[in-house]
C-alpha cells in the first residue's frame, strides 16, 4: 500500500503529528493524515477549494450510476466554477510516505500515525487537471456544490468526500 500526503508547500521535511479539529476525535492525540492512491483524485486542488467527490462502489445502484457517472469516468469532483481559475493555477506537491507506522483510523477516514513522519518521495504537479484525468476521473464546474451535495448523500453511493464546504457558496 502507498500512502500520500498533498501539500502546497514544496519544503516539508518531517510531518509532525498535529492535534485535530474534528469534534469526534481525540483532542489529546496528534496525528499525520495520509491518503490512498485512489482517494488522491479528491484531494488535487487547492487547500481551500470546496469540492464534493465520489467514486464507483459496490453497492451503487443501476438508477444511481446513471444519474452519477456520465462520462463513463469512476471517479467524479465536482468545484465550483469560481475556483476554475485556481486551479489552473495551482501547483501541489504529492509528499509520499512510508506506510510502517500507519493504520486506518475508522472515525478519521484515513491512514494515520501518531508518530512524525519523513517522506520517501515528493511529485511536484503543476497541471492539476492533467492529473485528475489521468486518474481516471472526471471534473464538473458548478454554479453551487449543495445541491450535488444534497445528492451524493441521499443516493446508494458510499464513498464520497465533501471537502472544505465551508468555503462553498451559500445553499441556493
Amino acid at each position: 500500500m502507498r500512502l500520500f500526503h498533498v501539500s502546497e508547500d514544496p519544503a516539508i521535511e518531517v510531518f509532525h503529528p498535529r492535534l485535530p479539529r474534528r469534534p469526534e476525535l481525540d483532542p489529546n492525540t496528534g496525528l499525520v493524515w495520509s491518503l490512498t492512491q485512489p482517494a488522491l483524485p479528491n484531494w488535487l486542488f487547492p487547500r481551500d477549494c470546496p469540492r464534493v467527490g465520489y467514486r464507483i462502489c459496490d453497492n451503487v445502484t443501476p438508477g444511481d450510476m446513471t444519474k452519477f457517472f456520465t462520462s463513463g469516468a469512476h471517479h467524479v469532483v465536482a468545484i465550483e466554477n469560481a475556483w476554475h481559475q485556481r486551479q489552473l493555477d495551482a501547483t501541489l506537491y504529492i509528499y509520499e510516505l512510508d506506510p510502517a507506522n500507519f493504520y486506518f483510523d475508522e472515525t478519521a477516514g484515513f491512514y494515520v500515525s501518531q508518530k512524525s513522519e519523513t517522506p520517501i518521495d515528493m511529485i511536484t504537479y503543476t497541471n492539476l487537471y492533467a492529473e485528475l484525468f489521468n486518474r481516471g476521473a472526471e471534473v464538473r464546474l458548478v454554479d453551487n456544490l449543495w445541491p450535488l451535495r444534497d445528492a451524493v448523500v441521499a443516493s446508494s453511493l458510499t464513498s464520497w468526500s465533501f471537502c472544505k464546504m465551508a468555503n462553498a457558496k451559500p445553499r441556493p
